[in-house]
């Protein structure tokens, strides 16, 4: 992976828009895995986790191998960068055990509309404020059409909601907070450029770990293993594509793509869990969800365009 300092903008766009629609397959196989491997959220997460490092951890050793005297060292890394990595890594934890919560108490469609929608302005907020990025009224815009068609698109899919839906929208605030908190944090260190964005996912993820294991204890950490092989399967899908890799490309964009555009372009994780849905498993789709989704690209394009133009200008980034 090429440093972020030398990565386009458009690639960077191109980056995270690929680890939003990796993140969109996720949701699918972790409910399949609920069924087939009989485990809680928190144990999938950890599991997610736990074999995402491991294949960040065997990519890292192929690097150093083949780039001994450019390889860049995890605990220089680490030591380095230690707040990043622990609140990084903690971050991690947080919003996806949280959203995964909010999905058991208020059902999928809530728990994605909070979520997912509050995270972009919480993003756009803290930008303004800790990262002085300014959205102006074309970047309000966007998030506004982003977040709109959000409603629309998961609203038409599915209009289910949970148990104790105060206490799911609760754990989807949780959860934006700290997806807010990671994305703010991935964009300031890209700017600084504090490190490779690939040693700095593999830190975060070797944090979360530890932080899940307690949880993943307490609610039942080992899956059942009587269809073995579709198990591990479904837990090394979950830990290459939606997590290795859709990580390591989100931190990489993050080092060129402002932190609003990124959040924006990240919605489409639900378009792309739409789209497999109607593809794979036949789903039918409404006005509402097409609307929805034109909406979403509406914005995903305007907002990538911006970027370029920022860019572009003098002092720009």
């Amino acid at each position: 992976m090429q440093s972020s300092s030398a990565l386009p903008v458009r690639q960077g766009v191109l980056y995270v828009a690929i680890a939003a629609t990796a993140w969109g397959t996720g949701g699918g196989v972790a409910a399949e895995l609920y069924g087939v491997g009989g485990i809680g959220p928190i144990s999938v997460s950890f599991w997610r986790f736990l074999t995402g490092l491991g294949l960040l951890l065997a990519a890292h050793l192929v690097r150093r191998s083949r780039r001994p005297k450019t390889a860049v060292s995890l605990r220089g890394t680490f030591a380095r960068n230690k707040r990043r990595a622990l609140v990084a890594g903690f971050g991690l934890a947080v919003y996806q055990t949280a959203y995964f919560a909010s999905v058991q108490q208020a059902g999928l469609t809530l728990a994605t509309v909070v979520t997912l929608g509050s995270g972009p302005v919480l993003v756009t907020v803290g930008g303004r404020l800790l990262l002085n990025e300014r959205a102006g009224a074309g970047g309000t815009a966007a998030v506004t059409s982003g977040v709109a068609g959000l409603v629309l698109l998961v609203g038409g899919a599915d209009g289910s909601t949970g148990p104790a839906p105060l206490l799911g929208i609760g754990y989807a605030l949780l959860s934006a907070v700290g997806y807010a908190g990671v994305t703010l944090l991935g964009r300031a260190s890209g700017r600084r450029n504090t490190g490779g964005a690939f040693e700095a996912t593999v830190t975060g993820f070797a944090v979360g770990t530890v932080c899940l294991l307690p949880m993943a204890l307490l609610e039942g950490l080992m899956p059942d293993m009587e269809r073995t092989a579709r198990t591990l399967g479904l837990i090394v899908y979950l830990g290459a594509v939606p997590t290795a890799l859709a990580y390591t490309l989100f931190f990489t964009g993050l080092g060129v793509v402002r932190a609003t555009t990124a959040s924006v372009v990240a919605l489409v994780e639900p378009l792309a869990a739409a789209v497999i849905g109607m593809l794979v498993f036949h789903e039918r789709l409404n006005a509402a969800v097409f609307v929805g989704g034109g909406l979403l690209l509406f914005a995903v394009l305007f907002l990538a365009a911006g970027e370029r133009t920022v860019a572009g200008r003098p002092g720009g980034r």
